[in-house]
């Protein structure tokens, strides 16, 4: 049992109607969760409202109330909190609840269009290597230390947050890793913790379904560097046009890298190839098995971040030669016909466009380019059009399919897809909504040195079809496809 008085603490309350010297057992924003002496937040979420539940979560046992209007009928023995924002104190009081555990560590978030995952995972390899206990919040997954915790958003909500940080401080881990989402960002659910440091990877159309406008999507990164303290850094890739906007207002200690523009921290292409890519970094080269420009500046930022946090420079260009890439983060297959598969998650045009162009600089010109790639359902529709421009443009034949269609019907995503096509390159397209079917097709058109690309899905060892979720892993079903193959 903890003190409502304590868990309030830092919370801007407008209005208190009851007493808050009361014992609370836990923290709850879903009113399904709901026991005796909790204190429910009432959240105005997207889909439902947490206000119209308020009289459910008190005859389930709730004695705490926090809410942005308060309820026409009170009632004696509850507490009702009236504050502005539900999902910021919500925050703060996780962070209060579990005794603000990211005091206790070194909390580093990650944010950005693409790269996120890659960053953060791969520096909590290197710092593991280096012989540190570290954790990670990612969208792959929680790990505390050794312990791997399975994870559904790329930045879980404000409670679950804590509680993995209050298992990393209880297990004694130095650093932290956390991938930043501008759903998260936005949401508040970053609202109460102390970072040591951001860093912004890059920045190209995505979500704006949920943002609206480009110009919100890019300040809800932007909020993660504002409300750094000044003891913190804020490390930014200065070949993004939006790299120095999120360095305009935070307190925090500023750094730069880049591989085009002056920078802090440079780094230099020498060689690229599918077994990795040499780097100059520091007047010091660097074989990495991670291939292409985009993952340079993965590289590059890594290496920064580590720089920052104290590592020997030396030390930490041996350890990320040793690294691995990430799964479903350009994974690659070669079968025994000599056809190469590659597995990545680019479900936005940046990424895309990014994985094939890296294909393209790897190509010898005589291979054959097969991309399979869908469009998730529910989500931001204005960059389908985009997504079926890039694809067709720089590949040789594309197959157009289901990734997640959620609740719609994967054809009108297909279609949408295919308003993107130029008339010069219709010719190359099939459109294929089973993605198990759309796989083995791909297979069956590739010849030996050509490459096939599937796109979209990356990690995810599922296909989510209205409310329901199957496994499918891309890397698992297109490997026993080429097996398969009778060439």
């Amino acid at each position: 049992m903890k003190s409502l008085k304590d868990i309030l603490y830092g919370v801007g309350l407008k209005a208190v109607t009851g007493t808050t010297a009361k014992l609370v057992n836990q923290i709850c924003f879903d009113s399904r969760t709901v026991s005796i002496d909790d204190v429910f937040v009432a959240i105005s979420g997207t889909q439902s409202n947490g206000h119209d539940y308020i009289g459910k979560a008190i005859a389930s046992g709730a004695n705490a109330i926090v809410c942005e209007q308060m309820p026409a009928d009170l009632i004696n023995e509850v507490t009702y909190l009236e504050v502005e924002d539900s999902k910021k104190a919500l925050a703060i009081m996780a962070s209060n609840f579990y005794e603000n555990p990211s005091k206790n560590l070194k909390l580093i978030g990650v944010t950005g269009t693409n790269g996120k995952t890659t960053v953060s995972t791969l520096l909590y390899q290197l710092f593991k290597k280096a012989g540190f206990k570290v954790g990670l919040l990612s969208t792959i997954r929680i790990m505390v230390d050794e312990k791997e915790y399975d994870t559904k958003h790329t930045t879980p909500d404000a409670l679950s947050i804590n509680y993995y940080l209050s298992l990393m401080s209880e297990e004694g881990v130095e650093y932290c890793f956390m991938e930043a989402s501008s759903h998260g960002i936005d949401q508040k659910r970053t609202e109460g913790l102390v970072f040591a440091g951001a860093i912004f990877t890059n920045l190209s159309h995505d979500h704006l379904d949920y943002h609206k406008t480009f110009a919100d999507y890019r300040d809800a990164k932007k909020a993660l560097f504002d409300y750094l303290p000044k003891t913190a850094f804020a490390l930014s890739n200065m070949d993004d046009k939006n790299g120095l906007v999120m360095l305009q207002n935070t307190k925090a200690r500023k750094f730069t890298y880049a591989l085009k523009s002056y920078a802090d921290y440079r780094a230099q292409i020498l060689e690229n190839q599918f077994s990795g890519q040499l780097l100059k970094i520091d007047n010091n080269e660097l074989w990495t098995k991670l291939i292409g420009n985009f993952n340079a500046y993965n590289v590059l930022a890594i290496y920064a971040t580590a720089d920052l946090l104290g590592l020997d420079k030396i030390e930490t260009l041996k350890l990320l030669s040793e690294l691995e890439n990430v799964s479903g983060r350009f994974q690659y297959y070669i079968s025994k016909n000599r056809i190469t598969a590659i597995v990545d998650y680019a479900h936005t045009p940046d990424a895309l466009k990014n994985v094939l162009e890296t294909i393209s600089a790897l190509r010898t010109g005589n291979e054959n380019v097969i991309t399979v790639v869908g469009c998730g359902g529910d989500r931001d529709k204005s960059k389908r059009p985009v997504m079926g421009h890039i694809a067709t443009s720089l590949s040789n034949k594309v197959i157009f399919t289901s990734d997640n269609p959620r609740t719609e019907q994967p054809g009108v995503i297909i279609s949408e897809m295919e308003a993107g096509v130029e008339p010069q390159n219709s010719a190359k397209v099939l459109a294929i909504e089973n993605r198990k079917q759309a796989i083995k097709t791909a297979c069956q058109l590739a010849d030996a040195q050509d490459i096939i690309l599937l796109a979209g899905k990356g990690h995810e060892t599922y296909q989510e079809t209205n409310g329901n979720r199957t496994d499918f892993d891309d890397f698992k079903i297109i490997k026993q496809a080429l097996e398969d193959l009778k060439k």
